[in-house]
């Protein structure tokens, strides 16, 4: 390639997510996915969609309406449709709530340790940045946050990844009352699983933007399902850049079966306390193996073996088919991700490790 063209090409170093091995029978615990089936009524969307595949021939409704107003009726709280934006996955609706809303000369403030991505968009953007160190127990420094300085904005990850610590409500509120000169993002993909949710707050708090996806305790991470909550000003400011970047970002398939999917909170419900459950127990049979951990409240453990290294038992785990994941990162390369399994897929993974550690 001549240099002068070279020249031309933004580079940016890209995300990079987790491991998809094409391999059959395998234990797949580095990517946080739900190990559970999305409600049953996924099913039946899917079948009405096939019974009239002629709609596909169709653009699909660019305000995602079908979706948006079965989120407003899902979380009530006196909010309706016009409070929700949505979009592919999470990813998408960060992405777009970056290019809106931090468009100023001053940094965006986000911990050292959280969602590696965040730096990506900033870099892809060009968007000032401030990291602050969590603390030495993986905590986020509530001083940094509420310092009387004028930023570009704040994102953080409740609860975090790949801590799985959260933060309590009241904490995202004085955040929000100290800055309102910008946005706040808070970042909710796994809030289900313990934490607390800010989504009350966005009606009392106007520079206040909470944001959550199907993909997790919703078990659609295949169909690509995010959306933003927020007050209806900061949602015409995201569809204003969104229909001037593409204007129909959701398609057809996942408006109908995201609406369908929220019909069922019962089955949402004991899925999710499945997981819990495992994540539990989970935190028992690895402290007997030696590791410690930051107290999760995800789908995920954050963990540290005593004596033995990460990226050992990160391979010797691949060899036998057991996948989960670890970051070279500087102060987390001794960690090891493992997403909660089910209960037999998490025996394998003891079993497993029991024969790496002995």
């Amino acid at each position: 390639m001549k240099k002068s063209l070279a020249k031309k090409i933004r580079r940016v170093i890209p995300y990079t997510p987790g491991e998809q091995p094409k391999k059959d029978n395998i234990i797949k615990l580095n990517t946080n996915e739900n190990p559970y089936p999305p409600a049953p009524g996924v099913v039946d969307a899917i079948a009405g969609l096939e019974a009239s595949p002629a709609k596909l021939r169709l653009y699909p409704n660019p305000d995602a309406t079908p979706l948006k107003s079965a989120l407003a009726r899902h979380f009530g709280m006196g909010l309706v449709k016009d409070n929700f934006f949505t979009g592919v996955g999470s990813d998408d609706v960060l992405a777009m709530a970056f290019l809106t809303f931090f468009n100023s000369d001053n940094p965006v403030l986000f911990p050292d340790i959280t969602y590696s991505f965040y730096e990506v968009w900033a870099d892809l953007f060009d968007i000032k940045v401030k990291r602050k160190p969590l603390d030495e127990n993986f905590r986020i420094d509530h001083k940094h946050y509420l310092k009387k300085k004028k930023l570009g904005g704040i994102v953080i990850a409740n609860p975090n990844a790949p801590t799985g610590l959260a933060e309590p409500v009241e904490f995202i509120k004085e955040v929000a009352l100290a800055h309102p000169e910008c946005v706040v993002i808070v970042d909710e993909a796994y809030v289900d699983f313990g934490g607390e949710s800010c989504v009350a707050l966005v009606n009392e708090l106007p520079n206040l933007l909470v944001v959550q996806t199907f993909s997790k305790s919703r078990s659609l991470a295949g169909l690509r399902i995010g959306y933003a909550i927020g007050n209806t000003e900061l949602i015409k400011a995201m569809e204003d850049v969104r229909y001037s970047y593409n204007s129909y970002t959701m398609n057809l398939p996942a408006q109908a079966i995201g609406a369908a999917v929220l019909d069922d909170n019962r089955y949402f419900a004991e899925t999710v306390e499945k997981i819990v459950e495992t994540r539990e127990d989970a935190k028992r049979r690895l402290a007997e193996l030696g590791f410690t951990f930051p107290d999760s409240k995800t789908n995920f453990i954050f963990a540290k073996h005593k004596s033995k290294d990460a990226e050992y038992i990160f391979e010797e785990l691949k060899k036998k088919n057991i996948y989960v994941r670890h970051f070279n990162g500087e102060r987390v390369r001794d960690y090891l991700r493992i997403t909660i399994g089910t209960p037999d897929q998490m025996e394998a993974l003891y079993s497993a490790l029991g024969l790496i550690l002995r």
